[in-house]
């Protein structure tokens, strides 16, 4: 560790953990994990090593600090009046969105499930649907098959995005070159894929997984 200088030092006090957090977040959406590094943080905040821990411990320290911040801000600022299953279809279209804007969330959260971030995320969720009817029960499987659906898909998506940006292919072409190969199969053997093709080509992908929510809600009706 390099020693605290009295520049360092001064910068210490004004230098807020929230600030490095937002710091390494946007490195962390610039160029993923790797670019999350002490000294590339050092460098954009103009600041010394000892400023920086004198608030975070290491690198996963940052990380996890970071994705509970953004987990934050999505359960904090979805409003849930009224009806609990809008409550919950806002939930979790919030974190598919924030894991789509911010893909090492995922990562993260699949890591480490005891964040505070995570405990978060299924307190609303457990709250919302005690609020709907679900039995005792049933509550806890209920609880944990949603939030494993939501991460999951946000999780996928992100993957295949990623995926498509490093061979530099189109969403659009990447799907309809996949719909062709589908249309082509002995519709006797795969009856389903061969007309899943024709909605493969058009889907939205956020679409699709609210479609999932619903599914999810529908089930869960006949619960009570």
């Amino acid at each position: 560790m390099a020693p605290v200088t009295k520049r360092t030092q001064r910068r210490t006090d004004g230098l807020s953990k929230e600030l490095i957090v937002r710091a390494a977040a946007d490195l962390l959406d610039a160029g993923g994990e790797s670019a999350l590094t002490l000294r590339a943080l050092v460098t954009r905040l103009s600041t010394g090593y000892g400023a920086i821990y004198h608030h975070v411990a290491n690198k996963d320290d940052l990380l996890a600090a970071a994705t509970d911040d953004i987990v934050a801000g999505v359960m904090t600022g979805v409003v849930v009046e009224g009806d609990p299953a809008e409550g919950l279809r806002a939930v979790a279209l919030g974190l598919f969105d924030a894991i789509d804007a911010h893909p090492w969330v995922g990562a993260q959260l699949s890591r480490e499930p005891w964040r505070p971030a995570l405990l978060d995320v299924y307190e609303s969720v457990g709250s919302l649907l005690d609020a709907l009817g679900v039995p005792e029960g049933a509550l806890f499987d209920a609880a944990g098959a949603l939030v494993n659906y939501i991460l999951g898909v946000a999780g996928q998506n992100t993957a295949n995005t990623r995926h498509l940006a490093e061979g530099d292919a189109d969403r659009s072409a990447f799907l309809g070159a996949v719909a062709a190969r589908w249309s082509r199969l002995d519709p006797a053997r795969y009856p389903f894929v061969h007309r899943a093709a024709t909605h493969l080509r058009e889907h939205d992908d956020r679409e699709q997984f609210l479609s999932g929510i619903d599914i999810f809600l529908a089930g869960i009706a006949t619960l009570r």
